[in-house]
């Protein structure tokens, strides 16, 4: 089974920050945590829109073309 979501960076061990990607998707979140507290919040650009991993995101994209209006 294919794991919904991805680790694709981190830092620190007890405390740091954790790049999660959601290969679904390819939305981007970060997440900060500190020992036994923590916090998760999705990435966006400058116009506020997710940002994507284009990995992923060409997913979204392929089946945007493939719809039928």
């Amino acid at each position: 089974m294919k794991k919904r979501f991805e680790i694709v960076e981190k830092e620190g061990f007890t405390e740091g920050t954790r790049l999660i990607v959601d290969t679904e998707t390819g939305v981007q979140y970060l997440m900060a945590y500190w020992t036994n507290i923590g916090g998760l919040t999705v990435l966006v650009d400058r116009d506020g829109k997710p940002l994507l991993d284009p990995r992923y995101a060409k997913k979204e994209v392929d089946s945007e073309a493939n719809r039928k209006d």
